[in-house]
């Protein structure tokens, strides 16, 4: 099963956020840097998920940040794959 990430607009002209979802999962890939305007943190792109049926915050996957968007993308694959095979 293959995420497919779009951007997400905002008014916001820095902020750089993709979004893709399942019918039980929801992913965000962020990318962040230490200086200039948009989200501020770890260098990097930034992964995370959370159930769509849930009120619980999103939750980071493990190894980030990624050093490149397809990185993140490939580890949120990889995410999706272990949650799936847990409901199983």
């Amino acid at each position: 099963m293959a995420l497919h990430f779009s951007p997400i607009y905002t008014p916001l002209r820095d902020l750089e956020i993709w979004h893709a979802s399942t019918g039980e999962y929801a992913f965000a890939i962020s990318h962040e840097s230490t200086n200039g305007a948009g989200l501020r943190g770890k260098p990097g792109f930034i992964a995370s998920w959370r159930s769509r049926y849930s009120n619980k915050p999103a939750i980071t996957v493990q190894g980030s940040p990624y050093a490149t968007f397809v990185e993140a993308e490939e580890a949120c694959e990889r995410m999706l794959v272990q949650l799936t095979s847990y409901a199983e």
